[in-house]
């Protein structure tokens, strides 16, 4: 019987963009089991009303908890805005959002200077960034700015060349004036774009900034919260990969290998997969380049998928 601190990572998002957060854990993490829930159904979360957030999270983190997880990590800057603490009172285990890692890392590379966040409308008008920041650093100022076309050009596959340097101008330039000298990617599409997002906020600042990916600062929380807990897993071979997602969009398979970075197929798709508290070997895929015995697919086949209900 697998124990406790074997069974499976939950990690769930509003759709694909939390595949970035996935990718960190696997990078950081690359003996634990992942159950991963994008809710491609009903995104974005970022428009909607903070009311239905909280429903949608609830939702999301039910499914993962039938699968048998011993955490959830929600990948969705706009869930850990406003959902958060109801689902921390809901549910009957650990619960660790993006916002507080990625405000933990902002403070650290600010040096007290204004930190600049870019995101959704939800994640913004929520003032999450601001609060964790204010936790932290109360003489560290934040400026926020709204992003949402930088989640479509992430979408497309957009994220080199001259307008995706133009859209990250357009939405660094109120940054850059109200004097923030580093930069929090506050949506999980945004890792996608760094490069840009980079290069335009040293042009703008006129010498390189501090970029704070939210993802590899949430991947750090959750090894030292695992490992401070007792729930690392006691295995020693790659963890696997199960994804979960409520519709399958034409593009999917494609945008999901982008925000993943490893090979993901959608042909899979109505399959019941192995039980999420099985060996790794019965999940999806190992990280890349790893070899990977029984079933499954290997990760040069591509991570299976299973559409849901919610």
């Amino acid at each position: 019987m697998t124990s406790h601190r074997d069974a499976p990572l939950g990690v769930f998002d509003s759709g694909l963009g939390g595949l970035t957060v996935v990718r960190a854990l696997r990078e950081r993490c690359p003996a634990e089991d992942i159950v991963y829930l994008g809710d491609t159904a009903r995104v974005p979360y970022g428009t909607r009303s903070p009311e239905t957030v909280v429903r949608y999270a609830l939702g999301c983190a039910r499914v993962l908890i039938g699968r048998g997880v011993k955490a959830i990590v929600v990948a969705c800057n706009t869930v850990s805005a406003v959902a958060i603490d109801m689902l921390r009172v809901e549910l009957d285990l650990p619960v660790l959002g993006v916002i507080l890692p990625g405000a933990r890392a902002a403070v650290a590379a600010s040096r007290g200077a204004t930190i600049g966040v870019l995101g959704t409308a939800g994640t913004i008008a929520s003032g999450a960034y601001p609060r964790a920041v204010a936790s932290l650093s109360t003489r560290t100022e934040v400026a926020g700015q709204a992003a949402p076309l930088l989640v479509s050009l992430a979408e497309e596959g957009w994220v080199e060349g001259e307008v995706p340097r133009l859209v990250a101008r357009r939405y660094l330039e109120p940054l850059i004036g109200a004097g923030a000298r580093s930069v929090v990617l506050g949506c999980t599409h945004f890792p996608l774009l760094r490069a840009a997002i980079e290069a335009e906020a040293a042009a703008l600042a006129g010498g390189p900034l501090p970029i704070v990916d939210s993802a590899s600062a949430t991947a750090e929380d959750v090894a030292s919260f695992l490992a401070e807990r007792g729930l690392a897993t006691s295995r020693t071979a790659p963890g696997g990969l199960a994804l979960l997602v409520t519709d399958l969009p034409k593009s999917f398979a494609a945008v999901a290998t982008r925000f993943l970075g490893e090979p993901v197929v959608a042909d899979g798709a109505g399959r019941s997969p192995a039980p999420a508290t099985a060996a790794p070997s019965a999940l999806s895929a190992a990280p890349p380049g790893a070899e990977k015995g029984g079933a499954g697919r290997s990760a040069t086949q591509g991570v299976d998928v299973e559409q849901i209900d919610l």
